[in-house]
């Protein structure tokens, strides 16, 4: 209790203090039904808490004010049996407060400490020791430094997840060991602009399956071949949206990791000047191996498609600036012809004949009236009221293999009727 005073004259809030609060019996007079709700249980003679409340084993505690630990006894006998806990949007600053909590949580799987001002802080000798049993740690926006991060993962042997966005990372520090448990990495929203910084993330995360890096400002991807395909062997998925990317030649660079097969880049400088249709359609085609593009599958029809756009979109290309991708979808699909471009918009008039009696003239009608309009504009040439008259359509170019169509819907557009020049519009009196 003394400890907790302290903190709380400190400025912040203890985990116990707000653990006590957030599940106070007050907040929950009885249970519905047995295994139903919240279980009450009376803590040991003395203990300053009556009626403690067992916690859920997924703790959600963000936003609270915390800055402390509190009494370690008190932590242990809430949290024991925790296996996830969000402290995010807290006020921890000191890296030590954090060690007490995690050492009285043993089976605790899953911590996330975003939005916590945890700058400058690092830990002693042996503090690390109580996140060893953690697989999956949040850190975004705590700019936390890389030499904590390090001390962090070499203490943590199983861990898989690791997030650092919004840390303002413009460098990666290399760690001398490396974290070969690792197999997603969350870093967006920094300031990684050069390759070199990407690649010391291959050399401390060889076993990644994915890479997010989205909202960094990568310029390129230097990088021979061969190191390539040893630098992120295990990498299934990569994320680069919003980029500095700008050249075909680091798109192609992709196709030698080996096992690469989702792929997010939007909002990069090189697809700009395209439709939408076209940048999936060019990513496609340089991208051969790759099965799901920015979320979407890219199935056999749409690769083929894809495929042959892109010879299409290169054949004005000079002969010595084709990229070797052409040639080798040239061998495939042969050198194909431009597609023919057809205005598939409907026509706006047609020049029509109109029949009436014994007499017929030339009309020119507009086909985006309606049957009603159509009628309407009759009606002084064939001095018929527009209920006293039928007007028929025939298509001249198929003669009189068919019976003359009524126009009868006055509401139907007359170029939904197909009509061209030369057709005939007929009327007769009803």
């Amino acid at each position: 209790m003394r400890r907790q005073m302290e903190s709380e004259d400190e400025g912040g809030r203890t985990l116990v203090q707000v653990i006590s609060e957030k599940y106070s019996p007050d907040n929950f007079p009885y249970c519905r039904g047995p295994g139903v709700g919240v279980v009450i249980r009376t803590s040991p003679h003395g203990s300053p808490v009556k009626d403690r409340l067992n916690l859920p084993c997924v703790l959600v505690l963000d936003g609270c004010g915390i800055s402390h630990a509190g009494d370690e006894e008190e932590v242990a006998r809430f949290c024991s049996h925790v296996v996830e806990l969000d402290l995010s949007h807290n006020q921890f600053k000191d890296w030590a407060e954090i060690s007490k909590i995690l050492s009285n949580i043993p089976h605790l799987d899953f911590l996330n400490l975003s939005m916590n001002p945890l700058k400058g802080s690092n830990l002693e000798p042996g503090g690390a020791e109580a996140f060893s049993g953690l697989r999956r740690l949040v850190l975004n926006n705590t700019h936390v430094s890389w030499d904590m991060v390090h001390t962090l993962t070499q203490e943590i042997p199983e861990l898989e997840e690791l997030f650092l966005c919004l840390n303002e990372y413009d460098c990666v520090n290399l760690s001398p060991v490396a974290c070969s448990s690792l197999r997603l990495l969350h870093i967006t929203d920094n300031q990684l602009e050069q390759w070199g910084e990407v690649r010391k993330l291959g050399l401390m995360y060889p076993g990644l399956a994915s890479l997010i890096l989205a909202n960094n400002s990568l310029s390129s991807i230097h990088e021979p071949e061969d190191l390539l395909q040893r630098l992120f062997p295990n990498l299934h998925s990569i994320n680069l949206h919003n980029s500095g990317l700008s050249r075909w030649e680091d798109i192609e660079k992709l196709n030698f990791f080996p096992k690469l097969r989702e792929v997010r880049l939007m909002g990069i400088p090189l697809l700009q000047p395209y439709t939408d249709q076209e940048r999936r359609y060019l990513m496609v085609a340089h991208l051969p191996s790759v099965t799901v593009l920015n979320g979407s599958v890219v199935t056999d029809g749409e690769r083929e498609d894809a495929e042959r756009f892109y010879i299409r979109h290169h054949l004005d290309c000079p002969e010595d600036e084709l990229p070797q991708r052409f040639h080798t979808l040239v061998a495939r699909y042969g050198r194909l012809a431009p597609l023919a471009d057809v205005d598939l918009r409907p026509l706006s008039s047609a020049q029509v004949e109109l029949r009436f009696g014994d007499h017929s003239e030339q009309l020119e009608l507009r086909l985006d009236q309606t049957v009603a309009d159509l009628k309407k504009q009759l009606r002084p040439v064939v001095q018929l009221p527009v209920n006293k008259m039928r007007v028929y359509f025939i298509d001249q170019q198929l003669g009189y293999a068919l019976a003359p169509q009524e126009l009868k819907y006055g509401g139907r557009a007359l170029h939904s009727y197909s009509i061209r020049d030369g057709d005939v519009i007929l009327v007769v009196p009803k």
